[in-house]
């Protein structure tokens, strides 16, 4: 196909589909680097104890038999000392103290990362996320909780035993800024949730879907800014990640592992990003138009020059090619 621009609907940011940018999709899979194995015996996450000075924050099923645990990170980006941050000024510049909490949710089993889990592990994992969630809300601090998972080197995990993090800040970060304005922006038109029109697009085209059940979906978004990017919804109209029924959880749950295994094994197990994006913790009046989500970002390129130096993406896979790799 000719390069075409397309606009996310969300944003209003744009991005290149340029297929002849690369000779065929394989070619990215062929690249795609293998994790390099890091032994279970040296590796510091086997015992808690060497991985925060303090005890777990919370432990599933229990203390002495965890399968996931929930504990401090070591050398935290954001930390708390029991006062809220006051915003200063340097100058022109606006400061305040990186106020909040940074932990890490481990699983029990060095070599089973989110895919490799049994699907009662991932909905332990979620669990658990959601959990320490409902805990963080009564600090009073907070703007936002960002949960997410780094798998493999290029994907900025230094470790490889699977772990994910839970970052709670005191601001909303600009990312989840731009995608919440931009839903308000669309609501407002056309009075629609923008996330369940993709939604409902998806369904209709039926080109892109890669998995679907009851509560939840995952798709490889026509607006695609990476190769094989997917994202994954509940099918509900959900503002919040927290007040997420443990069934409509278990759906998406069910659409992420699905996602997940299917990029593994038609990947070659590729380095990647997945992270959830959901409305922030205060003036929850003001975001009854935004659908949480989950979106995942196989690491397959490099962004160069024309992407840094614009922000618009040049994504050499169509989507509709991704969709059809990925659901093999």
């Amino acid at each position: 196909m000719d390069p075409q621009l397309r606009q996310d609907l969300v944003s209003g940011d744009w991005i290149v589909i340029s297929t002849n940018r690369s000779k065929r999709p394989e070619e990215l899979i062929k690249k795609a680097k293998l994790q390099k194995k890091q032994g279970k015996n040296n590796c510091l996450f086997e015992d808690l104890k060497k991985v925060s000075p303090n005890k777990p924050i919370l432990t599933y099923p229990d203390p002495n038999n965890w399968r996931v645990a929930i504990v401090e990170n070591k050398y935290p980006a954001f930390t708390h000392k029991g006062r809220c941050p006051t915003l200063l000024k340097t100058g022109p510049y606006s400061v305040m103290n990186a106020t909040g909490h940074h932990e890490l949710v481990i699983t029990k089993d060095h070599d089973k990362n989110f895919p490799k889990l049994s699907l009662k592990e991932a909905n332990l994992v979620f669990k658990a996320f959601k959990e320490r969630y409902l805990m963080l809300l009564n600090d009073e601090c907070l703007g936002y909780v960002s949960i997410f998972h780094n798998w493999g080197p290029l994907a900025g995990a230094s470790i490889r035993h699977p772990h994910y993090q839970i970052i709670a800040v005191p601001v909303v970060p600009p990312d989840i800024k731009h995608s919440l304005n931009g839903s308000d922006r669309y609501f407002k038109e056309f009075k629609k949730c923008v996330h369940c029109v993709m939604i409902d697009w998806e369904f209709k085209s039926k080109k892109r879907i890669l998995f679907e059940n009851e509560g939840a979906i995952a798709f490889a978004p026509f607006f695609s800014r990476e190769p094989f990017e997917i994202r994954v919804f509940p099918k509900k109209h959900l503002p919040y990640f927290e007040e997420t029924s443990d069934t409509d959880m278990s759906f998406v749950v069910e659409a992420l592992w699905f996602s997940l295994k299917k990029l593994s094994k038609n990947l070659k197990d590729p380095d990647y990003n997945f992270f959830i994006h959901t409305a922030p913790v205060k003036n929850k009046i003001r975001y009854g138009h935004y659908h949480w989500h989950i979106e995942i970002i196989p690491k397959t390129t490099i962004r160069a020059g024309f992407e840094l130096g614009t922000g618009v993406e040049i994504n050499i896979v169509n989507p509709d090619d991704a969709a059809k790799i990925l659901k093999k």
